[in-house]
């Protein structure tokens, strides 16, 4: 068991934000505070809990880019109704039907229509993005009550903010939903192997449009938590973020061709997406480079995943060899002692 463990991809995400850390550390003592790695986690919130839905759409082998634009969407709808006086329960229920009427017309796309997911999901970014350009009038959403702002600086022990351990508590729920239910265990499997999975009776298009429409929710939770963060929104707010979530994805060991990787590893890649522009700072460098480190992981941890896959399918290989050429061997013998 030790073994495995060791082995498992969320490990390997744990170990590289440990090293990053330890590094930044030897060149900068001040990183390593604890005030400055409660900073990093903590704003890490509004990534980890868009990157479980993306987590739980990528599981099943598909993919949403619209979650920034999701996000942006929900946050200037939920934003501008708080602003405006409206109850917040009633500005956030705007917001998580936002999400789920996004997250249903990808699923519908995606499983009805057939349309593949990465063109579905980036035609309605467009879209959306163009919505929300409509709906503020290219104007930023300004003068969000206090106390909304102030939601986001309540502290467990002076330490963990009340909405990163919300959000920690949201990875523990959706991992316990994956692993250990029936119909979670339904996403890795279509991920997996669809033909298989629909062999078995899986209900493989119910399964896509539900992850789907979980996605676009906590795209639109991550929006309402955006606003109390930062306290204005602009018409560009959650550009960027599909990358971000998605590389925080892979990061976990998420697989891109989906059915590996848990929810765990996707907040462990959130919170090593979310301390790239402290790390720059810290080490002396500007943070606009942050989409640019973005981009290079991406592509590094694909590039090395697809490998990893390319070699298991090549040992694989070797073994069903070994085992036929065994078999063969074992037959002859046989027979040659029957004579």
């Amino acid at each position: 068991m030790l073994k495995k463990l060791l082995h498992s991809r969320e490990i390997t995400a744990v170990a590289f934000i440990i090293l990053m850390f330890l590094g930044v550390g030897a060149i900068n003592p001040a990183f390593l505070s604890p005030g400055n790695i409660w900073l990093c986690l903590n704003s890490s919130v509004v990534y980890t809990v868009v990157a479980v839905g993306v987590a739980l759409v990528i599981i099943t082998g598909e993919i949403d880019v619209s979650v920034g634009a999701t996000l942006g969407m929900a946050a200037a709808v939920s934003g501008s109704m708080i602003r405006d006086g409206q109850p917040w329960l009633l500005a956030i229920g705007a917001a998580l039907a936002i999400g789920l009427a996004i997250g249903l017309i990808n699923g519908f796309g995606v499983t009805v229509l057939k349309i593949p997911s990465i063109i579905m999901t980036l035609g309605i970014n467009g879209i959306v993005r163009g919505l929300i350009y409509v709906y503020t009038n290219g104007k930023w959403v300004e003068n969000i009550p206090f106390d909304f702002k102030n939601l986001s600086q309540g502290r467990l022990f002076g330490s963990i903010t009340y909405f990163y351990l919300g959000a920690i508590l949201l990875i523990v729920g959706a991992h316990l939903i994956l692993t250990r239910t029936k119909r979670g265990r339904y996403m890795a499997a279509v991920g997996d192997n669809i033909g298989g999975a629909t062999l078995l009776g899986i209900p493989v298009d119910m399964t896509k449009f539900a992850s789907f429409a979980l996605c676009g929710i906590l795209a639109a939770v991550g929006g309402a938590l955006y606003v109390s963060r930062v306290g204005f929104v602009t018409p560009i707010a959650g550009n960027g973020y599909e990358m971000k979530v998605i590389a925080a994805c892979v990061l976990g060991g998420i697989s891109l061709t989906g059915g590996v990787g848990t929810v765990l590893g996707a907040g462990v890649g959130a919170a090593i997406m979310a301390s790239i522009s402290r790390v720059l700072v810290f080490i002396g460098f500007s943070s606009n480079y942050d989409d640019t480190i973005t981009g290079v992981l991406l592509i590094i941890i694909v590039v090395s995943d697809a490998l990893i896959r390319r070699r298991a399918v090549e040992q694989a290989r070797r073994l069903r060899l070994a085992a036929r050429t065994q078999h063969a061997t074992d037959g002859e013998k046989g027979a040659a002692a029957h004579e």
